[in-house]
């Protein structure tokens, strides 16, 4: 049986993948972009398959009717893809509170707001699947990037319990947590080149080096491949709370629980402590 996806940030991308996975193999797709016009592929090559939105997801009110139109559109709801999102890196210090403020508007309200918008259909339907693109970056953090890592874990913590509030109602939740994926050119995008420049203090240029360094070395993922990978997901019967796309942070993210647990045990006698002698 074919579904019907919604898709936030559709224009490029992993996003732009996804979708192009679901219309091939016969769903159908509400995809929305800040500019519709570069979904006009999309339309000429799948006709009424795909429903161009015009959408920023910072915009309740747009995103409310958005979703509500995809609906009455196609009649239900199968597959919420919230996608939608940016990176915003430099050192905590050097953020501006616009910056800080406008990552968390767009990565983690925004998604709030498709969440909320969609719920209500697919607790009706009783059925449904919730896909959030979260990242590697939403397990473990590195320097500089202080606002996008905390842009994630606020969204997976968010997710994990909505996973708990909606199961009951027959809705999925799965936390897709890619590394990096190629870009056009087919190479992996350096995290520290991006169109959100802050205003950079001198004594981090060392480690905005470094980083930068490492950054180029990482495997770069296939989109295309994410995308048939998600399909897998969709359709499986008891899907993943969380997955890992791509190669090359498992290790890292092995590591980092490892730390934490030991951390936490190398500690436990104070931590009882802690506690006093109360009950």
């Amino acid at each position: 049986m074919s579904k019907v996806w919604f898709v936030t940030g559709s224009s490029r991308g992993l996003g732009r993948n996804f979708v192009e996975a679901a219309l091939s193999r016969g769903d159908q797709v509400a995809a929305t972009a800040r500019n519709t016009g570069s979904l006009d592929e999309l339309v000429a090559a799948y006709g009424d398959a795909v429903l161009p939105l015009e959408l920023e997801v910072t915009d309740k009110v747009a995103v409310f009717e958005s979703v509500k139109r995809a609906k009455e559109h196609f009649g239900r709801l199968d597959v919420i893809v919230n996608n939608a999102g940016y990176a915003q890196f430099g050192a905590i210090e050097e953020l501006t509170e616009e910056q800080l403020r406008d990552q968390l508007e767009t990565n983690v309200f925004g998604a709030i707001w498709v969440i909320q918008a969609a719920l209500p259909y697919l607790r009706e339907q009783g059925s449904g699947h919730i896909i959030q693109m979260s990242s590697a970056a939403g397990l473990i953090a590195m320097p500089l990037g202080g606002a996008y890592h905390a842009s994630k874990w606020a969204l997976e913590a968010l997710n994990e319990s909505l996973a708990g509030e909606v199961a009951g109602f027959g809705v999925k939740v799965t936390m897709v947590e890619p590394g990096g994926f190629a870009t056009r050119s087919g190479k992996n995008p350096n995290p520290l080149d991006n169109g959100f420049k802050v205003e950079p203090n001198p004594i981090y240029d060392g480690l905005r080096r470094a980083l930068a360094g490492v950054a180029g070395k990482l495997p770069a993922g296939d989109p295309a491949a994410a995308a048939q990978a998600l399909l897998k997901i969709v359709d499986a019967g008891d899907p993943p709370l969380r997955v890992l796309f791509g190669q090359g942070f498992y290790p890292m993210v092995q590591q980092a629980y490892a730390d934490r647990l030991k951390t936490w045990d190398d500690w436990q006698d104070l931590s009882v402590e802690a506690h006093g002698r109360a009950g």
